[in-house]
């Protein structure tokens, strides 16, 4: 865990956070595939030689899954963690093919306090997802509702 002890007052605009990285198998890619996205190339590292993308590679909503794992792996809401009520963008930018090794950087868009007593403050993150070359894979704004620091 990178990130300890964080609330809405340490999500200012502009503000980011790295996770740490993590490699993609082909077992992992094959067992996402088979049980969320049965498609050859997603399952079959024969059949996916004939598919567009000439090779296997993650569902992009593995990706997103990994994404957002590191994320939270990191520690970034492990105290003030209060749900989502979503994401406004999702966009796959290049496969990922097993044996790529995957690091987020999460940074702060907007940072809203909530505009009630015991209401909820909420954030926009930019998620950007590379792969070990650099190369953005993935790119997400997501929505967290995020506690206050307590007093």
């Amino acid at each position: 865990m990178k990130y300890t002890n964080l609330y809405f007052e340490d999500f200012t605009v502009g503000k980011s956070f790295e996770t740490d990285a993590k490699t993609v198998n082909q077992d992992d890619i094959i067992r996402f595939g088979e049980s969320f996205a049965p498609l050859p190339y997603h399952t079959d590292p024969v059949a996916a030689k004939d598919s567009m993308f000439g090779d296997l590679v993650a569902a992009g909503f593995h990706t997103c899954a990994i994404s957002f794992g590191l994320f939270i792996e990191s520690g970034i809401f492990s105290a003030c963690a209060m749900g989502s009520p979503g994401a406004d963008r999702l966009g796959w930018k290049k496969p990922v093919k097993p044996s790529e090794t995957l690091q987020v950087t999460a940074t702060v868009l907007e940072a809203s306090p909530a505009r009630a007593e015991g209401g909820k403050n909420l954030i926009k993150l930019q998620i950007v997802t590379t792969n070990q070359d650099g190369d953005v894979v993935l790119e997400m704004q997501t929505l967290h509702f995020v506690a206050a620091r307590p007093q």
